[in-house]
């Protein structure tokens, strides 16, 4: 049974995130009961003072100038979560929205937000009996908060739009029934509350982060198994090398190949008289490259996790001077930052994936049958799978072009300096995707390759993988239909099956 991760506000670890990512229930911690009440009780007390504050007794944006009067303040709530949720595209994966509204439910209890205590177990009953919105995918730059999409969020909570539940998809109001739950009637502050702030950027980022984990060391395994198929050295991986450099990333996974490739009498066969004497790049400079990766990922996951953990909204309410301050917490430029460096990595990762490839089936580079056929002419082998691979990484290529450097003015001008980290995490996850293919692809070429070396064998760690990828795809002796072996590669990069199966062998985490 999957644990369920407590949310203890501002101290959730990256690890928890994770979790709740690939699907472990989560609940807030009540212990931060006492202080969303109070920060409630601020606001009320601010509203008594008759003093015009943003948010809360104004209209938004460039209407921050509009007083509004106190008879209208819960129609103004309202009306901010309705006109907000102007998104567009399609729905947002449901795993993302189930960690946007856990990042949310977190921000909100750290009592700066003014939430009620009401609105709060809304939230979390909707995340703990899977009430999960339709969050269209696009309308958000990144700035004054993640607007559109966490709108959209918020308007299922006051009984408008679709969500996803255990019964499928419904109508707001019939979702919450269906769970036992009724809709919430915003007080002052909510609505601005729920709606701004970071969420849907950093739980698309979080999202690409933990894809980009597991297609890391997934490649890594792919890369130590293209190794052996060429009989390539695995001097480059000694750990004298990678000491004098002194980059962590680099030492890590150096030792990952190392232990991956230990035991290989394919790799013992040739130890005396090959006529080689240094390794194409892809081989070679795996740790320099995969290395330099795993650092990238690492300050992204760092920034991520302090996201993660902070309260992102505006105004902020500090109860024990009863004050709301407006600043400017919403603008995601850490977040945008962090998913450009997940976007390189992404792009670097699947791009050395098919350098290998292209190399196992060139034989004047592999010393290997040509496209990794017994009988080439009559058969094509990997010709076009190394084509797709090569199609994949153009377009990881061209997705990988920085979204922080743009921005846009909004809101007429008022919002004049945007992140557009939205649209910068969004697209990690179809990145992931083509990346992921790449791999897929390399580990069939890779085990095809070693096939050729029979009766030798690999080290025991990669004979591991390859008898868990020959359970799903037999070796390829003529050519047949090549779209399903890729799809069940595919499969098992994604579940991280062949991680799994060099178990003992130690693989870099992020944290």
């Amino acid at each position: 049974m999957t644990e369920t991760i407590t949310l203890v506000p501002g101290a959730v670890p990256l690890a928890g995130w994770r979790a709740i990512y690939r699907g472990a229930p989560a609940v807030l911690d009540p212990a931060c009961a006492p202080v969303v009440a109070e920060s409630a009780a601020a606001v009320a007390r601010i509203l008594a003072r008759g003093e015009p504050v943003y948010g809360i007794n104004t209209g938004f944006g460039k209407l921050a100038s509009v007083r509004i009067d106190a008879a209208d303040l819960a129609t103004l709530q309202r009306n901010i979560v309705l006109s907000h949720a102007a998104g567009v595209g399609e729905p947002s994966p449901v795993p993302v929205v189930r960690l946007m509204l856990a990042l949310k439910l977190a921000s909100l209890a750290q009592g700066a937000s003014g939430v009620q205590p009401a609105t709060l177990d809304l939230l979390g009953a909707m995340l703990d009996r899977d009430v999960i919105p339709v969050v269209p995918c696009q309308g958000s730059v990144g700035a004054s908060g993640d607007l559109a999409p966490l709108a959209h969020m918020a308007a299922v909570m006051i009984g408008v739009g679709e969500a996803d539940t255990p019964q499928g998809r419904l109508p707001a109001a019939e979702a919450l029934a269906a769970a036992g739950l009724a809709p919430a009637s915003l007080g002052p502050k909510e609505g601005l509350a729920l709606l701004n702030g970071t969420q849907f950027s950093t739980a698309n980022a979080l999202a690409g982060l933990f894809e980009a984990e597991i297609l890391l060391r997934t490649a890594l395994v792919a890369g130590a198994l293209a190794t052996d198929a060429a009989r390539g050295s695995d001097a480059p991986f000694d750990p004298r090398i990678h000491l004098l450099r002194r980059h962590r990333g680099q030492i890590e996974t150096a030792a990952s190949l190392r232990a991956l490739m230990a035991g290989s009498a394919i790799r013992a066969s040739h130890l005396v008289g090959d006529e080689r004497v240094q390794d194409p790049y892809c081989l070679r400079c795996q740790p320099q490259v995969m290395g330099a990766c795993l650092d990238l990922l690492r300050q992204a996951a760092e920034t991520l996790a302090t996201e993660a953990n902070g309260v992102s909204d505006n105004p902020l309410i500090f109860p024990e001077t009863d004050e709301a301050l407006s600043g400017g917490n919403f603008h995601a430029e850490p977040v945008a930052f962090a998913a450009d460096m997940i976007a390189m990595a992404l792009c670097e990762i699947g791009s050395l994936s098919e350098r290998r490839i292209a190399m196992l089936v060139d034989p004047a580079l592999s010393g290997l049958p040509a496209f990794l056929t017994p009988k080439p002419g009559l058969n094509s082998g990997f010709m076009i799978p190394q084509v797709t691979a090569a199609a994949l990484v153009s377009e990881n290529k061209q997705r990988a072009m920085p979204a922080s450097v743009d921005s846009i003015p909004t809101s007429a001008n008022q919002e004049d300096h945007v992140s557009m980290a939205a649209h910068g995490a969004r697209r990690l996850m179809p990145m992931a995707e083509n990346a992921a293919a790449v791999v897929a692809i390399e580990v069939l070429a890779a085990a095809q390759g070693c096939d050729f070396h029979a009766p030798l064998t690999s080290s025991p760690a990669l004979e591991a993988v390859r008898a868990r990828l020959r359970a799903e795809v037999p070796h390829l002796d003529e050519d047949r239909h090549f779209h399903p072996d890729i799809a069940a590669a595919l499969a098992l990069v994604r579940d991280g099956s062949l991680v799994a199966a060099v178990d003992g062998v130690p693989l870099p985490v992020l944290g």
